[in-house]
């Protein structure tokens, strides 16, 4: 097996998906052949990893895994599909279409709202998974590279309130994420029987035929609201504006939140700044930040392969002097901006343009009808309305964006009727979520989003003892150390260990630019509780005025500040 070099320096004989990449017929596989087999409900050998790369994740039922096995069945195989929407914005006309597919051909029938500002359908059985790429295309709507070893979902600040300045950045989210995409026409041929062009032949001239070393994150993000977590993410553009015009970016590059279990190798990690850009060379410096990372990314051990392991590896300096030379542009001293807070402006507010957007509070994201809350019937039924678009944010909610005045009143009494705004939710819930973990997660260890909401609830219990339940704490949970529900750069983050043991991450700020660090390592929630008990009470009588949770437990000297290094994080 060849060996990948950097500077003289051999890292190690290739991961096999480096084999399996160049292997695949840019990502054709025998997915095709895999379809036709009426033997299994999953995929089989290559296939089961190439799908990631058309946004699917082959998953099963975890909470009935055993009984099946007992009954000598192969686990309940479906997909999770996770659709490309740069920025997030989804008409009314596809959201129709979105619930229908749910409803009718999915296993779960919801709609779960990610952090990475999309849309996943869970629970889609290999019958229906052609169905599901074709409904989706016909409605303008794919899900190329929203996983696998390549630029996924470029995220964009959901601000429509600004909306000028918004139609400027998300512009050129969309814009990034065309210009990074797969050039392979295995999507079309595969999903959309497309036709395949007879002496043709792909190329790859930004991703190469291996692809990237591991997955690539890109966001677009509008100071002061860092509400796609920056600090979360390989690549980032900053907007500066100047008399409310974009006229460029401060490129931030090196970001990333996973990391595991009992390896001091990985760690999670803030974003070093790189400087400023105009406008015109923001696509000349995206590609030559993938394409350094693509040749000098760590391609033996795929738990150091992600861009910020290379940054430390190499040294930011020297990957910085390397994205120059290859744009052929000098990045200029970073602008000043200022981060306030990253979470999303509920309920209503006035644009710029005097129309009105509505911001509802989607629990970990879950849309599902139940007795109580019927919420995937409520936005159905505002879709057949509505007149302006949906936007998606990067914390699982969405806003109903572009409401004439005319039609405030009917849009928020649909939204009321439904349970789509419930004035019961305290500020703590709304500024707390997780992954989705158990069932359909096979990455998840512990619970997550069906965790949240009755822990939510017995935090809720401690800040009203203390007397501080109108001061919320950035709070969020993931099942298992990769990151997707970022608890690591949460003020109070959990990561799941076991079945309910989580270990407990303190010390994140309320503006995400600060990493938390282990408090206490695999215990119990009510463990938890009881810590969080005490802590909160000692913020409640010892905080100075308006200084949040996270802020006081570096103060206090609870624990210590994480910076950048694993250092840091591990001292």
């Amino acid at each position: 097996m060849s060996e990948q070099k950097f500077a003289g320096d051999t890292l190690g004989p290739l991961a096999d998906n480096e084999r399996l990449k160049e292997q695949s017929d840019y990502l054709r596989g025998t997915i095709d052949q895999d379809l036709q087999d009426p033997i299994t409900g999953g995929f089989t050998d290559d296939n089961f990893q190439l799908i990631r790369f058309h946004g699917m994740y082959q998953q099963d039922d975890r909470d009935i895994r055993a009984e099946r096995q007992k009954q000598k069945l192969e686990p309940l195989h479906n997909v999770m599909l996770r659709a490309r929407m740069p920025g997030g914005i989804i008409t009314p006309q596809q959201w129709l279409a979105i619930d229908k597919f749910a409803r009718e051909s999915s296993l779960y029938g919801s709609i779960r709202l990610t952090t990475r500002q999309t849309f996943q359908f869970h629970g889609v059985l290999k019958p229906n998974i052609k169905l599901m790429h074709q409904t989706l295309n016909e409605y303008g709507i794919d899900s190329i590279a929203t996983a696998g070893d390549v630029n996924r979902n470029v995220l964009c600040t959901s601000n429509p309130v600004e909306s000028e300045l918004h139609q400027q950045a998300y512009d050129w989210a969309k814009r990034i994420s065309e210009h990074l995409l797969p050039k392979t026409r295995a999507y079309a041929e595969i999903w959309l029987d497309g036709e395949k062009v007879e002496g043709s032949q792909d190329k790859e001239p930004i991703l190469g035929e291996r692809y990237l070393p591991r997955k690539f994150k890109t966001t677009v993000v509008i100071p002061p609201q860092n509400d796609v977590d920056v600090h979360a993410n390989d690549l980032n553009f900053v907007a500066i504006a100047e008399n409310g015009q974009l006229i460029g970016f401060n490129v931030l590059v090196g970001g990333g939140l996973a990391m595991t279990h009992g390896d001091t190798n990985t760690y999670p990690r803030r974003a070093d700044d790189f400087g400023f850009i105009p406008l015109e060379h923001t696509l000349q410096i995206a590609e030559a930040v993938v394409t350094t990372q693509r040749d000098w990314g760590n391609r033996s051990n795929r738990k150091n392969a992600k861009t910020k392991y290379t940054l430390d590896r190499v040294g930011a300096d020297v990957f910085k002097a390397e994205v120059e030379k290859r744009a052929g542009v000098s990045f200029a001293p970073s602008r000043p901006y200022t981060f306030t807070g990253r979470g999303d402006r509920l309920g209503w507010t006035k644009g710029i343009d005097g129309k009105y957007h509505l911001a509802l509070f989607i629990e970990n994201g879950r849309l599902r009808d139940t007795p109580e809350k019927p919420l995937k019937t409520g936005m159905a039924e505002i879709a057949k309305v509505h007149q302006g678009d949906f936007r998606m944010t990067a914390n699982q909610n969405l806003i109903i964006a572009g409401i004439p005045e005319a039609q405030k009143d009917e849009i928020e009494a649909l939204a009321r009727r439904y349970r789509l705004i419930d004035d019961e939710h305290s500020v703590q819930r709304t500024n707390s979520m997780a992954c989705v973990a158990f069932p359909t997660c096979p990455l998840a260890m512990a619970e997550a989003e069906r965790f949240l909401p009755d822990f939510v609830t017995e935090v809720e219990k401690i800040q009203q003892k203390h007397q501080v339940q109108d001061d919320p704490i950035v709070l969020r949970v993931t099942g298992c150390p990769n990151g997707c529900g970022r608890a690591m750069l949460a003020e109070v983050g959990l990561v799941g260990k076991a079945p309910g043991r989580y270990n407990l991450h303190l010390g994140g700020n309320w503006e995400g630019t600060r990493i938390p660090k282990m408090y206490k390592e695999n215990i119990t929630d009510r463990q938890i509780l009881e810590e969080l008990d005490q802590l909160i009470g000692r913020w409640a009588t010892e905080r100075e005025p308006g200084e949040h949770f996270g802020d006081f437990l570096i103060r206090g000297e609870v624990i210590a500040p994480v910076h950048v290094s694993k250092r840091d994080f591990y001292a």
